[in-house]
């Protein structure tokens, strides 16, 4: 794929009416089947439209590439999950109480892409190209600050700019593990992802060094 700028992962036109936005949605569908069934790199645009039963044009009327349809559903699922995590935080009442949330939240999200192909194949398929991989790091940043707001106001004392950079760090080391543990073998992914959050409840909120 080719790399530098964002117009080519965007959509050429966002639809209007109603025919052109369930035309956009059979298309993201049939892409997440595809995706689902042989991941990104294999997806090509013509079996794309023959699978969305739409007209080649039609997709390249949205589309100016595969990458900009990566994008359009990582930024759908992005959007959920970040929701998900800002809801799951927002009557966090303690340090105890965000430890509980943050271990629980790895829970979901290692469930989430266990057991959803298309997910997973989306989420691995911006690593492989630059301008999409600056999108999942943005998404590491937006989790990142959900993160530091819950810090602020249960542990305001420790509301640094070196807790903003921790957050940060522990925020995209979450998104790794949990990629990790979902290509491991079952067993050894849950101990994975079980030493994780031992290194988060010893060290999240250790204070931070002089």
């Amino acid at each position: 794929m080719k790399v530098g700028s964002l117009d080519r992962i965007g959509l050429r036109r966002k639809p209007k009416q109603e025919r052109s936005i369930q035309r956009l949605d059979l298309i993201l569908s049939a892409a997440e089947t595809i995706i689902a069934e042989k991941g990104v790199n294999a997806m090509r645009m013509t079996e794309l439209a023959i699978a969305a039963n739409v007209p080649i044009g039609s997709v390249y009327q949205y589309f100016p590439e595969k990458a900009a349809i990566v994008k359009a559903l990582f930024d759908r699922n992005a959007s959920a999950i970040q929701y998900k995590i800002a809801n799951a935080f927002s009557d966090v009442t303690s340090v105890d109480h965000a430890l509980e949330v943050l271990a629980s939240t790895i829970d979901w999200h290692y469930d989430d892409y266990r057991n959803d192909a298309a997910y997973l194949g989306i989420w691995m398929g911006t690593e492989t190209d630059q301008d999409l991989l600056k999108l999942n790091i943005e998404h590491s940043g937006r989790i990142a600050g959900i993160f530091h707001d819950t810090v602020r106001r249960i542990a305001p004392e420790l509301a640094n700019a070196d807790m903003e950079a921790r957050t940060y760090l522990f925020s995209h080391l979450l998104g790794a593990s949990i990629r990790l543990a979902v290509v491991t073998e079952a067993s050894l992914a849950r101990r994975i992802l079980d030493e994780w959050k031992n290194v988060i409840r010893t060290s999240f909120f250790a204070p931070v060094a002089a």
